[in-house]
């Protein structure tokens, strides 16, 4: 579909392809197709490989939307993040990344990339606009996350994005946060994006996918390493998520009015002390947030005014929101970082990050923000 298509038309047409006259992109549940003569085994039609019809209609809508040549669905975000940081950093090679990173990607730069025989290095997510203090012999990529999790910070993209060209350094960043809805990291000159497509992009709280996107040519060094490591995404995700994807523009538009809704709200009740918000003025990154997103997403984190009983005994007050790891999804879920996403860093390296025990997340959902705000002072005000 041509580029001039606007994103909702997009998310509806873009990798549709028509199958017996159907409207619905059917689900080709077969893990093998014929034979046809094709020279090298990645040209094989075959699930395991990602190109069956469903993957590859799939990950043309994605790159569709993320304004880039070319996509790779895998099994799960983290499937994503782990391919991708595996293909592009090479064997005796070091990785640079913020410091303030989802728990899961945090254990595994920390614990498991050595043991591929790569290094990483971090720098404090507050410094982003002075990189090159950070930069290494043998630094081969740049990993940031759009909107940091859980505190929300985004980092200097320009500066950083001007270091790395200027030393023909790779960047990837992960852009669950903001969705391709309200930012495209292509267009600013990020080479490769990954999406935990759990989230925002299928929204609807039923499927674990993730996405590696970006030029063609490298999409297929991370279909390679994605070939041998197996986290291929089963044909009927792959259609929940490319149903999900048609109303996503629609969906991050009500994410973002009702969490900058309900972000003013919350600075206003007893028992909260700090909103986090890139849409609230006063958030430090609130400048670049503005400039460079559509949107400010639907993800909320705020300290408790309190201890950690008190902050318990105000969870369990709430009628809407359900206390549940993960995001993106319809429904509003909150939860404490401390003890879900980052409870596998100690206490110390939470401390430093800023991550405290009383600290809360909130993914706001698609309630009526008057609903959301009334739960809330109930339980918070």
């Amino acid at each position: 579909m041509g580029k001039s298509r606007h994103f909702d038309t997009l998310a509806i047409h873009s990798g549709e392809q028509i199958y017996q006259r159907s409207v619905t992109q059917p689900i080709f549940q077969s893990s093998t197709y014929i034979f046809e003569g094709e020279s090298q085994y990645t040209d094989v039609t075959y699930g395991r490989l990602s190109n069956t019809p469903n993957h590859q209609n799939l990950s043309d809508k994605l790159a569709a939307l993320e304004k880039t040549e070319q996509g790779l669905v895998t099994s799960s975000g983290m499937s994503a993040v782990t391919t991708a940081l595996l293909a592009f950093v090479p064997p005796g090679g070091r990785l640079l990344s913020q410091n303030t990173l989802y728990g899961g990607t945090h254990y595994f730069l920390k614990d498991d990339f050595p043991f591929w025989n790569r290094a990483v290095d971090f720098f404090p997510i507050e410094e982003s606009g002075s990189i090159t203090n950070y930069l290494k012999a043998g630094t081969a990529a740049i990993y940031l996350e759009t909107i940091s999790n859980p505190l929300l910070r985004v980092p200097d993209f320009e500066k950083i994005i001007a270091v790395a060209k200027s030393k023909n350094i790779l960047t990837i960043i992960d852009n669950t946060f903001a969705s391709p809805y309200n930012f495209n990291p292509i267009e600013m000159g990020f080479d490769i994006v990954v999406h935990s497509a759990t989230k925002y992009l299928n929204g609807h709280t039923d499927v674990l996918a993730g996405a590696i996107l970006g030029k063609s040519e490298k999409i297929e060094e991370a279909r390679k390493l994605l070939c041998h490591l197996g986290p291929c995404l089963d044909p009927h995700a792959c259609f929940l998520l490319n149903r999900g994807l048609k109303t996503l523009g629609i969906r991050m538009r009500q994410h973002n009015e009702n969490a900058l809704a309900l972000a003013k709200h919350l600075q206003n009740l007893n028992r909260i002390e700090k909103v986090f918000y890139p849409g609230l003025e006063s958030h430090p990154d609130h400048a670049r947030a503005k400039k460079w997103f559509k949107g400010f997403g639907g993800m909320i984190s705020f300290e408790y005014k309190g201890s950690i009983e008190d902050l318990e005994r105000s969870l369990k007050r709430l009628m809407i929101p359900m206390v549940a790891p993960s995001l993106g999804g319809v429904e509003s879920l909150i939860t404490r970082p401390s003890t879900t996403s980052h409870s596998g860093l100690s206490q110390e390296e939470r401390t430093k990050l800023g991550i405290k025990d009383t600290l809360v997340r909130l993914s706001v959902g698609l309630e009526d923000v008057s609903d959301l705000e009334a739960d809330f002072t109930e339980a918070f005000g």
